[in-house]
């Protein structure tokens, strides 16, 4: 059978067309009257030698030719409706098979004529007013039913060709008679707005009938010009364009659609305008697609992590496994990763090298000093200036939808009566749930599950007992000076010569001089103030290179031709000026009474002296150094258990005053790690034996004089080391946390574990 695709023409059953002979091309030769005949409609107007399978719409029309004039023009009467079935293109002609599909014959002959009487009389009194109405009228009264009149006016129709085929798929005849009727008064009423001769609609039916035929008629104009004029395309087709792309779930397109719908509705000149534009540029902004599957290359990954960052053994280990977890899964998996130290040891840093490894965007977020819930999830768009959350912001800045997310300083979030931002973010890092994760702002779920998220914190005691469950803690010990010394060579100062423009010949810092920057000017577990020291010696050598060139625009290609800058121990106090921190180290003499402890602080690790004092009076007790209750609870159980074991000795203060203090009054202390300092420090009092110098001690003590565990070793343990200790009594339950601590701190001690007190103090008291 002859298959004919055509574009752009109204096709319906059981009505008369005539073409031109050319109209076929070079297959006109085969039309005979009677050849029958299928035509096929075309979504796209295509060259026929580009046609595919896919180009054609599944429903066409079976056809006769009844008639060849010697104009050349065919006339040919439609059949019936048919269903194409596997079409088949070979050199540009189209071959397939077909199967009648009958209309649901479910409108009365005598309601079609009804319907098809209305239009024409509703035609012949809309051409009435109109110059070529009488040539309009006798070609309207030609017509035999609603198919002929449809077919004779679908020229002048503004009909897509989607509409045209939804006109023809219509199984239903009623269907079809409604869109056929809705078309065509919709071109009456056009044709009305046009001339501006019409008058007010008289009911609801015919207003809507206009404004559909204005839409229509904007829409179809501002295509054309955004067509003409690509740079200048309205905002309402720039939204539906990335709508379109924008590989949305169905819920998030609905709502997009909406808003896009009453963006068109209000129009430029409204106040909602802006807020409903600002809406569809975020939502259409994120990336909603699925990501691709990247293989992960551990090697390459180790080699990342080992040249950004110096050390860190244990941790890179923990990331190489979560990787190999998810390199096995093909997918994000695993926990979410909190690393947990002291400012400046590189847990945030180490958050973009995981995602250099796995070539995955990053995105940062600070979360110190939130404490309003819609920090995290948005604020409702129905809110005076409404925003989304920083999840979905920071989504946004990443344009991937699996980032390496860090979020900073969980520690510090806060809660008041803007609500708890840290219950918001269990939504957001529960595997379980943030697959549909749903910002207030955004009001559709989004998937966050293929975000790799790794948190940071200083300490993990704020953090509530919900939101820490769902982490695992990686424990960021802080450097030694050897570490600090090659981190120092091998990052820190290339970039800040990079940063200040010094090319490496242009300046020297001798290995004394940096061994004398870490021990002098630095005693933080990280590298921050150590990166300080080094820009300060940076700035302050660029301003000697730049007086030490007389001419340096006569220098070739801009090169500065001076001598190479060298700071040594001699002249560093030049460039830094005299040390501003004063580190404590051991007492130069041992004194009764006097204890070194071993604190944690959010900056690593300190030495804490223990100062206890009897003075003339009536037994009362003093505590100075502004003590927490913790430790204020601490000096009780100690007191109690030195009257304990030494009642003879403790007789002596009834009749004096004890005065316990704790250096650095200015500075908060508190937690449950001095029991065993205090303990040690009212023994040494009381039987006047003073404790060696080079010892320091950390434990809590119960009341039945066990050594209980601490937390915090590694940091205290190279404070000791910093501070010049030689011994170190530490709890007995505490001896696998040395695997956490650097060979060479653990080298320098003698660190001794201890189950019970008196331990501690046969070692100590032995004088």
């Amino acid at each position: 059978m002859f298959i004919q695709p055509i574009y752009n023409i109204l096709l319906l059953p059981n009505v008369t067309y005539f073409f031109k002979k050319d109209f076929f091309e070079d297959r006109d030769s085969e039309l005979k009257t009677d050849t029958e005949l299928l035509f096929v409609m075309l979504k796209n107007e295509t060259d026929s030698d580009g046609f595919k399978a896919g180009d054609f719409y599944p429903i066409g029309v079976s056809a006769r030719v009844e008639n060849i004039s010697d104009e050349d023009v065919i006339q040919i009467r439609t059949l019936d409706r048919v269903e194409i079935l596997d079409p088949v293109i070979e050199d540009g002609d189209v071959r397939a098979s077909f199967v009648v599909r009958p209309c649901v014959e479910d409108m009365p002959e005598e309601e079609q004529q009804n319907v098809f009487a209305a239009l024409r009389a509703d035609l012949l009194r809309f051409v009435q007013g109109y110059q070529w109405g009488l040539w309009a009228r006798g070609y309207i009264l030609q017509r035999k039913n609603v198919n002929d009149m449809a077919s004779s006016l679908s020229e002048y129709l503004n009909l897509t060709v989607e509409e045209k085929y939804r006109i023809l798929a219509a199984d239903s005849v009623r269907e079809r008679y409604d869109l056929i009727s809705r078309a065509i008064r919709e071109f009456m009423e056009i044709a009305k707005v046009s001339s501006e001769a019409q008058e007010a609609q008289k009911d609801d039916q015919e207003q809507l009938y206009r404004e559909a035929a204005l839409k229509k008629q904007i829409n179809y104009l501002q295509k054309e010009l955004d067509d003409m004029h690509p740079e200048n395309i309205s905002d309402v087709r720039k939204f539906e364009k990335k709508i379109a792309e924008s590989g949305m779930n169905s819920e998030a397109r609905k709502e997009a659609e909406k808003v896009l719908n009453r963006m068109r509705q209000e129009g430029k000149e409204s106040h909602e305008y802006g807020l409903l534009y600002d809406y569809l540029d975020f939502v259409t902004s994120l990336s909603w697609k699925a990501p691709t599957y990247t293989p992960i290359d551990l090697k390459r990954a180790q080699e990342i992590l080992d040249e950004d960052h110096y050390g860190l053994k244990k941790v890179k280990e923990r990331i190489i496994q979560q990787l190999a977890v998810m390199a096995l899964n093909r997918k994000q998996y695993g926990s979410i990763l909190l690393f947990v130290g002291a400012p400046g040891t590189g847990k945030t840093s180490i958050g973009q090298s995981i995602a250099r490894a796995l070539g995955r965007r990053y995105a940062r977020i600070s979360l110190g000093g939130i404490r309003d819930e819609a920090e995290i999830r948005g604020h409702r768009r129905t809110y005076i200036g409404a925003m989304p959350g920083r999840i979905m912001e920071a989504m946004k800045r990443s344009g991937a939808s699996n980032p390496v997310m860090v979020l900073d300083e969980v520690d510090k979030l806060a809660k008041d009566y803007g609500g708890d931002p840290a219950s918001a973010l269990l939504e957001v890092l529960d595997p379980e749930q943030n697959s549909t994760f749903t910002d207030h702002y955004m009001n559709v779920p989004y998937d966050l599950s293929n975000v790799l998220f790794v948190c940071t914190a200083n300490t993990t005691d704020t953090i509530p007992e919900p939101l820490l469950n769902r982490m695992e803690v990686i424990s960021f010990p802080g450097y030694t000076a050897v570490e600090k010394y090659h981190i120092a060579k091998k990052h820190l100062i290339p970039k800040a010569q990079e940063a200040t423009g010094i090319r490496k010949n242009m300046l020297k810092i001798t290995d004394g001089a940096l061994r004398q920057i870490i021990d002098e000017y630095t005693m933080e577990s990280g590298v921050r103030d150590l990166k300080k020291c080094i820009e300060t010696i940076c700035r302050s050598a660029a301003v000697e290179l730049v007086k030490a060139t007389e001419n340096p625009s006569e220098t070739e290609n801009g090169a500065v031709p001076v001598r190479a800058l060298s700071i040594t121990r001699s002249n560093l106090t030049d460039y830094l000026g005299r040390s501003q921190i004063h580190a404590e180290r051991r007492l130069s003499r041992k004194i009764p009474g006097v204890v070194t402890g071993l604190a944690w602080t959010s900056a690593g690790g300190a030495i804490l002296f223990i100062e206890t004092k009897l003075t003339e009076g009536k037994g009362k007790v003093q505590i100075t150094g502004q003590l927490g209750d913790v430790m204020k609870e601490s000096v009780q159980i100690a007191l109690t258990l030195v009257r304990s074991m030494y009642p003879k000795e403790c007789k002596v203060l009834e009749d004096h005053d004890l005065h316990i203090h704790v250096p650095a009054g200015a500075v908060p202390k508190d937690g449950p790690s001095a029991g065993v300092t205090l303990t040690t420090a009212l023994a040494s009092l009381v039987t006047g034996r003073a404790v060696d110098t080079d010892i320091a001690m950390t434990g809590e003590v119960s009341l039945r004089g066990g050594v209980m565990p601490i937390g915090g070793l590694p940091e205290k343990l190279m404070a000791a080391q910093r501070a010049g200790i030689k011994r170190v009594f530490i709890p007995k339950e505490n001896m696998e946390d040395l695997e956490d601590v650097a060979d060479e701190v653990k080298e320098k001690l003698t660190i001794i574990p201890v189950k019970e007190v008196t331990e501690i103090l046969r070692e100590t008291l032995k004088s």
